[in-house]
């Protein structure tokens, strides 16, 4: 199964695995001493992140070390870029229409 950065990111797990690993390059179990769960659950966690391409793990002789590969929040970067323009707008739109329907009520209201 193919999975994308958004899978990555869903998880608040992953999202602290992440932030951990943009910070230094840990071996797996150091990773999973971070957690309150267990380290199947951690390396799970990994695993998805692996899979979703924004963790790589490098062997070195006995230890994994798992790295951050967070050009891969590119993607999500420009959705949410493109779906910020959208609402913007929209909102801009919004704000437009209530300042119109607040000075039509002030005219009419002046004018009791």
């Amino acid at each position: 199964m193919k999975r994308d950065a958004f899978q990555g990111i869903a998880d608040p797990t992953r999202r602290e695995i992440l932030n951990l690993l943009a910070h230094q390059t840990l071996n797996v179990n150091a990773v999973a001493e971070n957690f309150p769960v267990s380290r199947t659950a951690v390396y799970k966690h990994v695993k998805i992140l692996t899979e979703c391409g924004l963790v790589t793990i490098k062997q070195y002789g006995r230890e994994r070390f798992c790295e951050a590969r967070l050009e891969k929040l590119t993607e999500v970067s420009e959705w949410v870029e493109r779906h910020k323009k959208i609402w913007t707008a929209r909102l801009d739109n919004l704000e437009e229409y209530l300042n119109h329907l607040q000075s039509k009520n002030k005219r009419h209201g002046k004018r009791k």
